[in-house]
């Protein structure tokens, strides 16, 4: 399911989307079907073994689209901001 694997991804193999359709990842809109859609995806990444890699990776590549690691593109864009803000209150 997951488009660019690398040999340094192998964690890509043991994911629970490797034989889904990629398309329910990847919902057109944030109304109706979408919903539908994104509460399915997380579905399946929540039963995941490699869930915390997969959205390690998905933050350090600035995934904007899909649902990654159990997180659609707005839950992860505020996973960024709190982190962000996290950083600067620590000074690092």
């Amino acid at each position: 399911m997951l488009p660019y694997a690398t040999p340094h991804a192998d964690w890509r193999s043991r994911s629970a989307c490797l034989d889904e359709n990629p398309e329910l990842f990847f919902p057109v809109g944030t109304t109706g079907p979408a919903v539908t859609q994104v509460d399915e995806a997380k579905q399946i990444c929540s039963g995941c073994e490699v869930r915390a890699q997969c959205l390690e990776w998905a933050l350090q590549e600035n995934q904007d689209h899909g649902v990654w690691g159990g997180l659609s593109e707005d839950e992860r864009r505020s996973l960024r901001r709190r982190t962000a803000r996290a950083r600067t209150a620590s000074g690092v």
